[in-house]
């Protein structure tokens, strides 16, 4: 089966190094042969060795409808997309757009879901909200910044190499499941790969600019997803997903999934628990085309 997968911001194609071989050579990780994919894992537009829009409008409906032509192009008549941060937007919007080929989304961010709470929260709702208050209160800094103003920050950061480590090191360190520091889970020259491919191809400005791309009035479709769906949640996760509230835009959830470890750089953190997921969830979407 092929798949897209999708990155986001301030990850990059860095985070699939782990789970690209189990996923294309399962059996050669202990796996089965029937769980193995052709992997498709593109730059967004305006990160690492992609080109940098010129021009506005890309968007995450551009960039989703961009990924079904790419897959078209490549021969695939019938694929399955996952993703995480800005990943699990685009991921959501080719379910909602290329029903035609398609065959299912896997997401660990539910970005476009609202809550929906219903007199006392449940357990799950009330760590939600709590997730969302805290990245109201301390965590959402870079991203009004990137929506409002990203030329400004794009000058300190293509300018000062420390200054681009700082402002994508602060989120492994804050979104990672590692215990107070990021090198805890992940290696010292994993996090600099990832930091390099914002900073040698100064790409600070270019890839804040689809925080104002989906920001602001108007700016954001409100997608209906009627393609199966599995839903992955980590405990540390910005915000968990909340099945109830995603059941509103998400119409056809058939996997949900909750991790014992874990935080928002899934396949970069935890590479088992993530190639184990999307194996499980588009396992069943084989045999059901079978």
């Amino acid at each position: 089966m092929p798949l897209v997968i999708t990155h986001g911001w301030p990850g990059s194609v860095v985070e699939f190094h782990k789970v690209i071989e189990p996923l294309t050579d399962p059996t050669a990780h202990g796996g089965n042969a029937a769980d193995a994919f052709h992997v498709v894992c593109p730059s967004l537009p305006g990160f690492g060795f992609s080109a940098k829009p010129t021009t506005t409008g890309w968007g995450i409906d551009r960039i989703a409808s961009s990924w079904a032509t790419l897959m078209e192009r490549l021969g695939y008549q019938r694929y399955g997309a996952q993703g995480g941060d800005w990943g699990s937007a685009i991921t959501t919007a080719i379910g909602a757009q290329d029903l035609a080929h398609c065959a299912g989304i896997h997401v660990m961010l539910a970005m476009s879901t609202r809550p929906n709470v219903e007199g006392q929260p449940t357990p799950e709702e009330a760590r939600a909200l709590k997730g969302i208050q805290y990245y109201a209160d301390w965590d959402s800094g870079y991203s009004k910044q990137q929506s409002t103003r990203p030329q400004t920050i794009g000058y300190a950061l293509t300018d000062s190499p420390s200054g681009q480590a700082a402002w994508i090191l602060e989120k492994f360190w804050a979104w990672t499941d590692c215990d107070g520091h990021p090198e805890n889970i992940l290696g010292r020259d994993e996090l600099l790969d990832n930091v390099m491919l914002y900073w040698l191809t100064a790409t600070a400005a270019s890839s804040a600019r689809l925080y104002w791309e989906s920001f602001g009035p108007k700016r954001r479709t409100a997608h209906k997803v009627t393609v199966p769906t599995g839903v992955t949640v980590f405990p540390r996760e910005i915000v968990t997903p909340v099945r109830k509230w995603m059941e509103a835009s998400y119409m056809n959830i058939q996997h949900w999934s909750e991790m014992p470890k874990g935080g928002h750089f899934a396949a970069f953190e935890q590479p088992d628990l993530f190639v184990r997921e999307v194996q499980d969830f588009f396992r069943t979407l084989r045999k059901a085309s079978a």
